[in-house]
């Protein structure tokens, strides 16, 4: 485990190297995808006849959802950084209370404040 003190205090920067891990995540994983797709291109795999057809989808699917998730990780990291851009990061997007600094140095993505994020997703 690497110790706070370690990272970057200024909030653009630990937000640019999220950005940057995540953008790396996200292009192997489309790689991983593309090869996937690639070399069940060639063969005759009939996912509903052959025994392993099933742990082909499965494997597609479950690589399709850590794609979708690193997706949306990045959409946060941006919305966190347009934040930073326009003065509004550190404030809460549904109360407008301010979020407090642990939570931004645990998660600088993080567009609420404690007490929004425990009460759940808008509806």
């Amino acid at each position: 485990m690497t110790d706070p003190a370690d990272e970057p205090a200024d909030p653009a920067v630990r937000l640019a190297e999220e950005r940057a891990t995540v953008v790396r995540r996200l292009a192997a994983l489309r790689g991983d995808f593309s090869g996937m797709v690639e070399a069940s291109r060639d063969s005759n795999a009939d996912d509903e006849h052959d025994p392993e057809g099933h742990t082909i989808a499965f494997e597609r699917s479950q690589l399709d959802t850590l794609v979708r998730q690193a997706e949306e990780r990045l959409a946060e990291v941006d919305a966190a950084l347009a934040r930073l851009a326009d003065g509004s990061y550190g404030t809460c997007v549904r109360c407008g209370r301010p979020v407090p600094p642990e939570r931004l140095a645990a998660r600088p993505a993080a567009a609420t404040c404690v007490a929004c994020a425990a009460s759940g997703p808008r509806r």
